[in-house]
């Protein structure tokens, strides 16, 4: 057993572990092949779509099937992964060149995935089937083993095109990542021509074809002069923009209209884009906007943004760029697989790794088809022989007892046991040389191939085999007689595949957005009992004070850009600031206090709200329930926080009422009793907020204070007390902690 256990470092061990399997992610599962430019589930869900005959002009085949046989023959990681794979080759939004024909619902722009794979159906797109899976049966790709050596799959697929340019990748690995933007495929078919016509050119001259990437989407590359360092390094940061269009609407209003989003956009990010550009209104940004709807469909994008009359449209289009991912940096690093190591590659590098690869792949398919038509010209020069010794051949035929007798005539001329008619025959039948091949074609020729018709068929049909074998080794031969080929192919594709450009290159100066200047102006407050708040303009509150001063709980003047203090029950301040309440109109409902501060309504009543900036420069008397009384300068509650304590209180009481103090001479307090304290104010400290305060009033047990009032000294001040009018001035001054007098 002891020969058995292996002794090692423990770090040594995990190292060499973690090495074995950062390359088996980066090598088998999440880097694409500079050569086809696909990752290994990609590559092996085409496949067993092409060997299942699921071609795009036979019918579709459930995802489900599809699934299940790559899972089960070559990509044993989960069927989430060879769905998700599936799904993405064929949305037409996320690939420049779908690989797969979707049938169903695969998903949409939006971020809505795909429906379940035992709902949809796929087949092969033509093209992937003309210019991806093509004579894989002319042994022109290595075949390996599966992962339980049952099957043989192609280790790369024989793309015709740099397909990792045109439909670019993404992919992240274990320490590194891939991000290649998509490419047009006319483009990309003109630049391959142009460096197999000259091998030395730059990345600057094949940027004369390739201009920058064509997103599916659209959209607008803002960064041109900076793309030629991006492409010949194989990493740096594309800058895009959405496409926006601005419209006059009904009513003289504006709509901003986007018709095209960055590629990077695609998805849960279009909701993104949509509550980021209602943040603009909410967080006041911007004033301008009236109205967001999502207009899209199967047609394409179209966001609608409508503006007020007067706005500037372009500068809230700046504002746009500057603020959400209308405007946004799509990452490059062109990382792929080649020669069997993880590569940063630039564009002419890619070119070239695929060309190479051309070369590679039609050499061995020229090859292959050199070696079967020497066969058939073996075999047709055979047959003719063949056909002008037929009588010969016949009488070697019907003398001999056995097949094998007959072949070793044709093939080496032996005639023992073989009889003939003369001993002409027999001469000549020992001069025969034809070769193995030739005797075998000749043993299994049919009688009809003796019609005179069949023979000049043969004949040309040799000459037509020694011209394929002419050209055959022209190709093999000449790199430019194979450049001329894999041109042709290339010129092929682009008449029947090729597409125009969605994305505009240019270079765009940067999103300037110029923010209004915030004009200061006297505005009034307005709270009504049930705390629904808003601002209304001076004009509006002149011409309707009787109604501003009845309907509503608080009503003062502030400034527009000022602050407003809320003292509630359990001894809190909240602070709201006047540029989270909308300018409203007179009638309008307003809105919840509670929906701009920490305000809950199990925190109490609202006892006192007032203009903070005025506040802090004065004196507050705060009463308790309880009878406890206090003076605090105002400075005490200046505060960046939403909310803060006010005051200390003990327990179970709660703040009464709280009152400015200016130059007040008497305080009244009344409890529910109907009891009335009135006393001098200067008997009250000046305390900290924190403190509790001190007693003002004696109460009953079951009795509490319900409220305060302060009296000048010559005051005729008076409140309704059970239904008839009492002035303050007229109770009995006393002392500070006293009961003070009921009054029926």
């Amino acid at each position: 057993m002891e020969d058995r256990i292996i002794k090692t470092e423990y770090s040594d061990e995990m190292q060499k572990s973690f090495v074995d399997y950062a390359m088996s992610v980066i090598v088998a599962r999440a880097l694409p092949d500079v050569r086809d430019g696909l990752k290994p589930v990609q590559r092996r869900v085409l496949y067993d779509m092409s060997e299942l005959g699921i071609k795009f002009d036979n019918p579709y085949r459930k995802s489900a099937r599809i699934v299940g046989d790559t899972m089960g023959k070559y990509h044993p990681h989960g069927d989430s992964s060879i769905y998700e794979a599936l799904v993405v080759m064929a949305q037409d939004f996320k690939k420049g060149l779908p690989l797969v024909d979707g049938h169903g619902n695969f998903g949409n722009i939006e971020g809505d995935g795909a429906a379940a794979m035992r709902y949809t159906e796929a087949r092969l797109q033509k093209i992937t089937q003309e210019a991806f899976l093509a004579d894989l049966d002319k042994d022109i790709v290595d075949f390996v083993p599966n992962f339980d050596e049952t099957e043989k799959e192609p280790s790369v697929l024989p793309v015709k095109i740099p397909n990792i340019l045109v439909n670019g990748s993404e992919g992240i690995a274990v320490g590194m990542a891939t991000n290649i933007p998509p490419h047009n495929l006319g483009e990309v078919i003109e630049a391959t021509k142009a460096y197999m016509r000259d091998e030395n050119i730059s990345t600057k001259d094949l940027m004369k074809y390739i201009k920058g990437p064509d997103f599916p989407t659209g959209g607008i590359v803002t960064n041109k002069d900076e793309l030629p360092d991006i492409y010949e390094s194989g990493a740096g940061k594309i800058k895009i923009r959405g496409k926006v269009e601005i419209e006059k609407a009904k009513g003289g209003h504006i709509n901003v209209v986007i018709t095209e989003i960055p590629y990077t956009m695609i998805g849960a990010n279009i909701g993104k884009f949509l509550q980021d550009i209602a943040q603009l209104s909410e967080t006041k940004k911007t004033q301008d906007i009236v109205d967001i709807s999502n207009q899209s469909s199967k047609e394409g994008i179209r966001i609608v943004i409508e503006l007020r009359k007067d706005a500037d449209a372009e500068n809230f289009v700046n504002l746009l760029y500057k603020k959400t991912h209308l405007e946004d940096t799509f990452g490059v690093n062109m990382l792929a697989i080649n020669n069997g190591t993880p590569e940063i590659m630039g564009l002419k590098q890619v070119i070239k790794s695929c060309v190479d690869f051309q070369y590679e792949v039609n050499t061995r398919k020229y090859n292959n088809l050199l070696e079967k038509e020497k066969e058939r010209k073996e075999i047709q020069e055979g047959l003719i022989k063949a056909v002008n010794v037929i009588d010969l051949i016949i009488e070697i035929l019907r003398g001999s007892k056995d097949r094998q007798m007959a072949k070793d005539c044709l093939t080496t001329g032996k005639t023992d046991g073989i009889n003939f008619k003369s001993k002409e025959s027999k001469i000549m039948a020992e001069q025969l040389q034809f070769t193995e091949k030739q005797a075998n074609a000749i043993l299994e020729m049919r009688l009809y191939k003796l019609i005179g018709l069949e023979l000049d068929a043969l004949i040309k049909e040799h000459d037509e085999t020694l011209a394929n074998i002419y050209r055959y080794e022209d190709i093999l031969d000449r790199k430019d007689s194979m450049a001329s080929v894999i041109i042709k192919e290339l010129d092929e594709i682009k008449k029947e595949f090729s597409k125009p450009r969605k994305t505009v290159i240019e270079n765009c100066e940067e999103a300037v957005y110029k923010e209004k200047e915030f004009e200061v102006m006297d505005v009034y407050y307005l709270m009504d009992r049930f705390g629904y708040a808003k601002l209304i303009d001076k004009n509006t509150y002149e011409r309707n004070v009787e109604a501003c001063e009845s309907e509503f709980r608080y009503c003062f003047m502030i400034k527009n850009n000022g602050r407003i203090a809320m003292f509630t029950e359990d001894g809190q301040m909240h602070v709201i600031k006047a540029m989270d309440l909308p300018m409203s109109k007179l009638r309008d409902k307003g809105t919840p206090v509670d929906n701009v501060t920490n305000y809950k309504s199990e925190d109490g009543a609202i006892v006192y709200v007032c203009d903070m900036d005025a506040m802090v420069q004065g004196r507050l008397l705060f009463a308790t329930k309880g009878g406890l009384v206090k003076i605090v300068q105002g400075l005490e509650f200046e505060t960046i926080r939403k909310t803060i304590a006010s005051t200390k209180l003990t327990d179970k009481d709660e703040v009464a009422a709280i009152v400015p103090v200016t130059d007040e001479k008497n305080i009244v307090m009344k409890s529910r009793n109907g009891y009335f304290l009135r006393f001098q104010l200067e008997e009250i400290s000046l305390l900290k907020k924190v403190s509790q305060g001190v007693r003002g009033m004696k109460l009953d047990s079951k009795d509490q204070v319900e409220e305060v009032y302060l009296t000048k000294a010559v005051d005729d001040k008076s409140i309704e007390h059970n239904g008839h009018g009492l002035v303050l001035n007229t109770v009995k001054l006393q002392k500070r902690d006293a009961k003070g007098t009921r009054i029926k």
